[in-house]
């Protein structure tokens, strides 16, 4: 696996090594920063980014909602930075890591301080193992909450809402498990600790309403393959017994891609491997970021050949 050679900081590229996020700053004492997760993948035509315009507009929304204020980039220079950073590490495939953090504001107000913007990419492959899209993954329904919408805003990727995801994650694998599933406030499924969940019951999709969710840009790819294929999505309250008894589970993210669940607390799901519904949006979700699929075309954006003189030395 290659690393890293370039990130991208502020308005330009600087070489990997320069890419520290200053200690005193709100983005590292608070967790005050927003960030995406995106994938570009190798195709025959080149290497694409799946659904840029979505993940950018996410990123944006984010900062927003949270309070930042002049941001210090447009949707098309976060487009810009994005593609640089791919092509000057010349990687065909890669993870794509855009955050805005707050730098200063140790006083813990968002006017004391100032967004910076940090692109990094690195290649990625298996986020929940090798075998992990074959075989299916083991979860358990964790002791931590999704957070509360007026707790946290949940409709934000903010890093600091992930330390109860780090924090249920890491109780579920101790315990012997793949991954945590997490119960909203209502006590009703939410979501996986960094992937959205649906269900199969008679053929039927049921996925958790977006209320209380991240709206998961894969999820919401999903969703449109699905029906593109004739089956019928159902967005309702999902409870933890509801999951034991479904033909099928399976979870979705830009890290995890596909990947059904064949057990949970110790309950087999289904005949205990990938379905016949997962694995036809698995199928089909493959197509798609390969670029031979006919929303290919939609959904990848090509990353176009870099500017050596963009390039810092």
């Amino acid at each position: 696996m290659s690393a890293a050679r370039y990130i991208w900081i502020d308005d330009s590229l600087r070489p990997a090594s320069e890419g520290m996020v200053p200690f005193l700053s709100a983005g590292m004492q608070f967790g005050f920063s927003v960030f995406e997760g995106i994938r570009c993948y190798s195709t025959d035509k080149g290497p694409a980014v799946f659904r840029m315009n979505e993940h950018v507009d996410r990123l944006l929304d984010s900062a927003h909602i949270v309070g930042f204020r002049d941001l210090p980039v447009t949707a098309e220079q976060v487009r810009m930075a994005i593609n640089q950073t791919i092509t000057a590490n010349e990687f065909s495939a890669c993870y794509i890591r855009p955050m805005i953090y707050l730098d200063g504001a140790m006083s813990m107000t968002v006017e004391a301080g100032r967004p910076r913007f940090v692109v990094a990419v690195w290649e990625w492959k298996n986020f929940l193992g090798a075998e992990a899209k074959e075989r299916g993954i083991r979860a358990n329904i964790a002791s931590f909450t999704r957070l509360h919408p007026n707790i946290m805003m949940t409709k934000a990727k903010v890093s600091g809402n992930y330390v109860s995801s780090i924090l249920a994650k890491t109780e579920s694998q101790r315990a012997g498990f793949d991954e945590a599933i997490m119960l909203g406030p209502d006590g009703y499924v939410a979501e996986c600790t960094g992937e959205n969940l649906f269900t199969v019951r008679n053929k039927i999709i049921y996925t958790t309403p977006r209320a209380g969710i991240l709206e998961g840009i894969t999820r919401d790819s999903l969703i449109t393959l699905a029906r593109d294929l004739g089956y019928s999505v159902v967005e309702e309250p999902i409870s933890r017994d509801q999951l034991y008894i479904a033909d099928e589970v399976f979870v979705c993210g830009t890290a995890a891609e596909v990947v059904a669940l064949r057990e949970i607390d110790f309950r087999v799901i289904g005949d205990g491997k990938a379905g016949p519904v997962t694995r036809a949006l698995q199928h089909e979700f493959d197509k798609l970021v390969s670029g031979k699929h006919a929303r290919s075309a939609e959904w990848l954006a090509p990353v176009p050949a870099l500017n050596a003189a963009a390039v810092r030395s």
